[in-house]
């Protein structure tokens, strides 16, 4: 019996089916093609590519933006009127977009590195459609309803910007591969030259990039100034309820050096912490009043809003998910909280030997002490054992009569106005949100003697950006992680940097060349190889002696006979090798041996 074994064969290649598989569906050889894409293919790697770069400007955008969640949330709950944590299904959706396209691109670049067709499947175009419109319609609903977070975008690159150059210089000379093996493949052609001419422009922008980078943090070591104070924001809303006594006690515990406080006035002229205009967030008003539920605040006199519950809610919404992490302890107490007097906060400020600074809120127009909320405030100050320098005053209305009653009172002011106006009111310190505090503005104040405060800074980062601009004091929801940066994250002087980049530059120009002569040298090697040797493989298995003679001698009498049947040419012939078939079996007959005697023929 006559063992017929293939003289050659396909090998396996799972990786590669794996790859045309998932992004195609073409599990099989023969749905795999090495033509060129089509225009239409063309295109849809072009939506596929915007839809990742606009996903990673959204994505940074998320990212950056954890410093303001609450003051989302709030906006939220301000037009809804239901409180509820609309991050989590943004960051959810992004998240789920930004893996699928970023999957998805890795899996077209890898078919143009291999000189595969690309041929992205159907469920993936409606996928990757569904993406790019799903941020578009993001992108669109958060510039109308939360425009001014955009400014965070800006001033996070100046602390990322260092950063974000070296990850993209790397991320476009690895990219050198790709492109590399299209430039020096084959003929040339338009598409090869605009490729190699993009390519090039995105690489000198990258190599550029740093003259124009500016961050507060390059500088000299020499010149930092002393660490910023932190204000506790409503207390540590993070860790117990906002405006609570047991909020400002945990501050006090993280060693804030001021408390702020957002201030209403009762309609018996009681000034209380409320920084909602309706009671509905932090207190249970709908149980005990349910059909005042809606009204200001101010419209409750002192003894209703001192029956309410201020801590059940936060238990119950969770707004900064830090409940799991509170003893039973802590959460007993935090069960039996009551709205805040200004009177009680002052009495803790005065114990602790801290400085107060609050916003006051006008009643409305049909409250009795709207015209007397100054008075009303000022009464409790006056009264309480706090001294005067350690109140800092805020609102402008009334400021001359405010300054005469109490004229040790520190005036500070969250309108920025020059330092001349500033020092005709009397203006010591000025309260900026952070996208107002440019460094160069904060220097000029600070030389005037005019002291910032910026607020709202909950992350490190922030809080070390402004650090290195040379603020006074920040505001903070976070004392607690703010407590945890004794230095600022990183800083260096213009010369590190710049010994840095530079050589991050010549490193990737290096890599670079290198990958172009190496693609150049391994395409030029692989067309000097017949047809067989690039898409066949001889079969790796040894046959036995015995094995091999009895096959050169069925080659030698197939040959002898016609060079095989009509069926073993009609394979070849079907298949358009009718010419590679008798090339083969010329060569084959070349090497036939002399079969070994003793064996029958």
């Amino acid at each position: 019996m006559v063992k017929h074994q293939p003289l050659q064969v396909y090998e396996r290649q799972l990786c590669l089916s794996c790859l045309t598989g998932i992004y195609g569906c073409r599990w099989k050889r023969y749905q795999r093609s090495h033509d060129d894409s089509s225009k239409w293919e063309c295109a849809w790697f072009i939506l596929l590519c915007c839809s990742f770069l606009l996903l990673l400007i959204w994505s940074y955008f998320w990212w950056q933006a954890h410093n303001d969640y609450n003051e989302f949330n709030w906006l939220l709950y301000n037009r809804s009127g239901i409180w509820k944590d609309g991050t989590v299904p943004i960051l959810a959706t992004t998240l789920t977009g930004f893996t699928y396209t970023a999957f998805l691109i890795v899996l077209a670049l890898c078919h143009v590195a291999l000189g595969q067709q690309l041929n992205l499947y159907w469920l993936h175009k409606i996928g990757v459609f569904a993406v790019l419109l799903t941020t578009v319609t993001g992108v669109v609903s958060i510039d109308d309803f939360w425009q001014d977070e955009w400014d965070i975008v800006i001033i996070s690159l100046q602390f990322t910007g260092p950063f974000l150059h070296i990850g993209a210089l790397a991320a476009v000379t690895v990219l050198g591969w790709v492109v590399a093996g299209q430039v020096v493949r084959g003929e040339r052609s338009r598409l090869q030259v605009v490729t190699l001419m993009v390519y090039v422009s995105v690489l000198l922008v990258l190599y550029l990039v740093p003259l124009f980078i500016s961050s507060p943090c390059i500088m000299d070591r020499s010149k930092l100034g002393p660490r910023p104070a932190v204000i506790g924001r409503r207390g540590a809303p993070m860790l117990a309820p906002e405006h609570t006594i047991m909020s400002f006690s945990k501050s006090l515990q993280h060693k804030v050096n001021a408390l702020e406080a957002d201030v209403a006035i009762s309609l018996d002229g009681v000034p209380f912490l409320m920084r909602d205009r309706t009671l509905r967030r932090t207190t249970d008003v709908d149980k005990l009043f349910p059909a005042r539920q809606n009204n200001d605040a101010s419209l409750f006199n002192w003894t209703e809003i001192r029956s309410l519950n201020s801590g059940l809610w936060f238990l119950r919404d969770d707004p900064y998910w830090t409940v799991q992490f509170m003893s039973e302890r802590d959460r007993n107490r935090t069960a039996n909280q009551t709205v805040c007097s200004l009177a009680e906060l002052l009495r803790l400020a005065a114990r602790t030997n801290r400085s107060v600074i609050f916003n006051l809120r006008r009643p409305p127009p049909q409250h009795p002490r709207h015209q007397l909320w100054v008075s009303d405030a000022l009464k409790v100050i006056q009264r309480s054992s706090i001294q005067p320098e350690q109140v800092m005053w805020t609102p402008d209305w009334y400021r001359n009569k405010v300054r005469a009653a109490i004229p040790l009172l520190q005036q500070t002011s969250d309108e920025k106005l020059s330092v001349s106006q500033l020092k005709d009111r009397g203006i010591s310190t000025l309260t900026l949100h952070y996208s107002q505090a440019r460094s160069q503005d904060i220097r000029h104040f600070s030389g005037s003697n005019v002291s910032v405060n910026v607020y709202p800074v909950n992350e490190p980062w922030l809080y070390s950006l402004m650090w290195c601009s040379g603020v006074q004091s920040v505001s903070s929801d976070a004392p607690h992680i703010l407590k945890k940066v004794p230095n600022p994250i990183w800083i260096m002087s213009a010369d590190e940097y710049s010994l840095i980049w530079i050589t991050s530059d010549l490193i990737s120009l290096a890599i670079v060349i290198c990958i172009f002569i190496f693609q150049k040298w391994k395409m030029s090697g692989m067309r000097s190889y017949n047809p067989e040797q690039i898409m066949l493989s001889a079969v790796v298995r040894r046959p036995s002696r015995d094995v091999n003679i009895m096959k050169e001698k069925l080659i030698f009498s197939e040959i002898n006979n016609g060079v095989g049947s009509t069926d073993e040419l009609s394979v070849y012939t079907g298949n358009g090798l009718d010419r590679y078939a008798r090339e083969d079996t010329m060569m084959l007959s070349s090497h036939v041996t002399k079969v070994k005697p003793g064996l029958p023929v």
